[in-house]
């Protein structure tokens, strides 16, 4: 692998809000009417027009593409793999299709988290673009199409709501790893403080409501697949009280925060359609307490058609699934 063209974080920092001149919208979403920033999805489409034949016949897919082993690959999401064989930083591409997808990827989240994000990029894998491989499926500005961005502890997707009732174009992954197997406190976890949070509301919990919402034994953390009208276990949320409940609002805006607007919104709207909190039970698990401290490192909060299953032990791995519809089949 050649790491000539590996991109300076800071070189590309301001990537997402310093956009310069308004260009036609690919697809559903265009410029920013906030910032002025070019999307991430004209990002997409600026991308497709620079590729090859040869390259587009080893990333480009057609909408509904079939993988043997993975089903439906626009949709799978794995905690450590590669939708494609040639990584970002290979010589496969060239060092303007590289700034592109770095800009894409700084696009799809929140200018305030790049910087964490880097870091959890350069401790995981050496940084942006290594051990990272990006797929394209449909035809930006024909129809519907959607980027997907995997590496280690990463599954990010731009879909300019092209997919028909889910978030973030479907099912996301996020971790972070200092070290394999890390101290209780997760020194240096970028994401350890969404935990925090978290165990802050159950100690806000009376005794009653703590039994209820602690469990022994952790689901699998691969199992988000959507429970619709079927019981959820933990603390339902209509059993919170409203300073209870407002402690959540704020834990699901920490869960949240890190993707731009448009995909928060969307999220925030699926969850609405579905009976907002109010329809969710939170969950937190006993086993693979750290340090044995009652800080629970594995927790969910869960919906009809919405999953956020947040594994902190050994390291951080968050597997996130949300829709508007339990119906919905994702490869999750």
């Amino acid at each position: 692998m050649n790491t000539n063209h590996r991109p300076d974080r800071r070189t590309f920092i301001k990537g997402a809000s310093a956009a310069v001149a308004a260009t036609a919208a690919i697809g559903t979403v265009g410029l920013s009417e906030a910032t002025g920033a070019v999307s991430a999805e004209t990002l997409v489409g600026r991308l497709y027009e620079t590729l090859s034949e040869p390259q587009r016949q080893q990333i480009c897919f057609d909408w509904d593409h079939q993988d043997e082993k993975r089903g439906l690959l626009r949709t799978f999401v794995a905690n450590n793999w590669n939708i494609t064989k040639p990584e970002i930083n290979d010589d496969f591409y060239n060092d303007e299709q590289r700034e592109l997808v770095t800009k894409i990827f700084e696009s799809i989240i929140h200018p305030e988290w790049h910087e964490r994000y880097y870091r959890q990029l350069e401790d995981d894998a050496g940084g942006f673009g290594n051990e990272q491989s990006i797929a394209i499926f449909g035809k930006p500005g024909d129809g519907k199409f959607e980027l997907v961005l995997t590496g280690r502890h990463m599954t990010l997707r731009c879909d300019g709501n092209s997919t028909d009732h889910v978030a973030f174009g479907g099912p996301i992954f996020y971790g972070h790893a200092p070290e394999f197997n890390e101290k209780p406190n997760h020194t240096d976890n970028v994401f350890w403080h969404q935990a925090v949070a978290a165990n802050d509301l159950y100690k806000m919990l009376d005794g009653r409501q703590q039994k209820e919402a602690l469990r022994d034994k952790t689901p699998r953390e691969q199992a988000v697949g959507f429970r619709g009208k079927q019981a959820i276990p933990g603390l339902p949320v209509t059993d919170m009280s409203s300073d209870q409940k407002e402690h959540l609002q704020k834990v699901l805006g920490l869960l949240v925060e890190m993707y731009r607007e448009s995909d928060q919104q969307e999220a925030l709207q699926c969850l609405k359609t579905q009976g907002g909190l109010d329809a969710c039970s939170l969950a937190f698990y006993a086993d693979n307490d750290l340090g044995k401290d009652g800080i629970w490192d594995n927790w969910r909060l869960e919906g009809p058609s919405f999953v956020w299953h947040y594994r902190g032990a050994p390291h951080v791995h968050v597997w996130v699934n949300v829709a508007d519809d339990a119906d919905v089949k994702t490869n999750a």
